[in-house]
């Protein structure tokens, strides 16, 4: 595992009706402790996305949140919309754009990572292509998306005792349940429907997220 401390990845809700009252939990969320990155993800559980409108007008206003906040700001899927965005990068995953055509769109500097699921000839042909970091999951059971893949905490040790290439722990994650995974290896940990939907508000989710990383990590 990484020396350094793993890090909260979080992830849009699928739907965004109010994009003024989401900005203002956005801001909750960055304010309530250590988040890398937001994801930028209006897709259904069946895999149905928001038209290219909506998403670049939720990229217009979620953007720069989390970029004066220190998060990076990732758009899913789509590397001619995260240029658009002016985003610091994309997600891919097996079914969209090939990462070597998504590098060549969004350049050397930009973040792009690759959905692994939990095959590890995925992961390390991510890797050897020059992915910015790899995703594994889904680790627990989620709505977010339709499961079709499930992944072990193994394969966050496995990875992280050879590989250098960050990876991301994805998929019914919580604060309840995400130290095993730091403690497997972790480097991010991403979380969507258990900071947006938590009782006490995005702001708590963080810290409660944040209190468990650490705990994992002693």
């Amino acid at each position: 595992m990484s020396d350094e401390r793993a890090r909260l990845y979080l992830i849009t809700p699928p739907e965004i009706p109010d994009l003024d009252g989401f900005a203002h939990a956005l801001e909750e969320a960055l304010g309530g402790g250590d988040v890398a990155c937001l994801q930028l993800r209006l897709k259904s559980a069946d895999g149905v996305s928001a038209s290219d409108a909506a998403i670049l007008a939720a990229a217009a206003r979620l953007g720069p949140i989390a970029q004066n906040a220190g998060a990076a700001f990732l758009l899913n899927d789509r590397p001619d919309l995260a240029a658009a965005a002016a985003a610091d990068g994309v997600h891919i995953g097996q079914s969209d754009t090939p990462y070597d055509e998504a590098r060549e769109s969004l350049g050397a500097d930009a973040i792009i990572g690759v959905t692994c699921h939990a095959s590890r000839h995925l992961a390390m042909e991510a890797g050897e292509a020059g992915a910015d970091y790899v995703a594994f999951g889904a680790f627990f059971p989620t709505d977010t998306k339709l499961t079709e893949h499930t992944a072990a905490p193994d394969l966050l040790s496995w990875w992280s005792e050879i590989f250098t290439v960050p990876c991301v722990a994805i998929g019914g994650v919580t604060p309840g349940n995400c130290g095993a995974l730091v403690a497997a290896g972790a480097d991010f940990i991403a979380a969507s429907s258990a900071v947006w939907g938590h009782a006490d508000g995005p702001g708590a989710a963080v810290r409660a997220f944040n209190a468990a990383i650490d705990s994992a990590a002693r």
